[in-house]
């Protein structure tokens, strides 16, 4: 099993997570213990978590993401919103 610090862990998250998937052992070292990232459950496709989750239908869904869809496109038109070009540090003193 490849152990890894939380600090290296985390700092390429989706590379540890993919290997794992594949099978590859994994392990995040977390003070005397050490964790294993295993592949429990293959989510299907569409996710489904909201519907799994909160018990929502195919039309509360949609309904829901239309108006999210809404309020997003009309923050967007009121300045309200700014696309993030990963620079933390000009988003912030912006």
């Amino acid at each position: 099993m490849m152990t890894l610090t939380a600090t290296k862990a985390r700092s390429n998250l989706t590379k540890w997570l993919k290997r794992a998937a594949a099978g590859e052992d994994i392990g995040i070292a977390c003070g005397t213990k050490e964790i294993a990232l295993r592949l429990t459950v293959a989510l299907p496709p569409d996710d489904g978590y909201a519907k799994r989750e909160y018990g929502v239908t195919d039309a509360e869904l949609d309904k829901f993401v239309r108006r999210m869809d809404a309020e997003l496109e009309h923050d967007r038109k009121a300045g309200r919103m700014r696309r993030f070009t990963g620079d933390l540090d000009a988003a912030l003193r912006d």
